[in-house]
């Protein structure tokens, strides 16, 4: 378990989820290795590779909702490839996840470059809590 400000995010995620229209009702982060992500991927989804976050989402029209994994191996390897602080690449992730809950998408490169966008909006409001 990454060592967090657990007060902290979820305040965080509930002024994210609040820019978007919505609350924030049950929502499970599951930190695990890359393995158990792989497990994740291929039982639920039928996808064979590794991933950094898989989100199930379980929203309602008005609250953001679901069981978010994230590999912290793939969080780590991905931060030393960037040359980032590792717990700089675990906060994107973290929201990159809720992200999806409100319903934005990343499969286009357009899409993916608005949630790059909107993950970095996410990470200023972040450092100003």
């Amino acid at each position: 378990m990454p060592a967090l400000d657990e007060r902290r995010i979820a305040r965080w995620i509930r002024a994210v989820a609040a820019e978007y229209g919505f609350g924030v009702g049950e929502l499970h982060y599951i930190f695990c290795s890359d393995e158990r992500e792989l497990e994740v991927n291929r039982e639920f989804l039928g996808h064979d590779y590794y991933t950094d976050v898989i989100t199930f989402d379980y929203s309602t029209p008005s609250a953001i909702a679901g069981d978010i994994f994230i590999s912290t191996d793939t969080v780590r390897s991905n931060a030393e490839q960037l040359g980032i602080p590792y717990m700089d690449e675990l906060h994107r992730i973290i929201i990159h996840g809720a992200l999806h809950l409100t319903g934005q998408g990343d499969k286009t490169p357009e899409t993916k470059a608005q949630m790059t966008a909107k993950e970095d909006a996410a990470l200023r409001l972040l450092n100003g809590l």
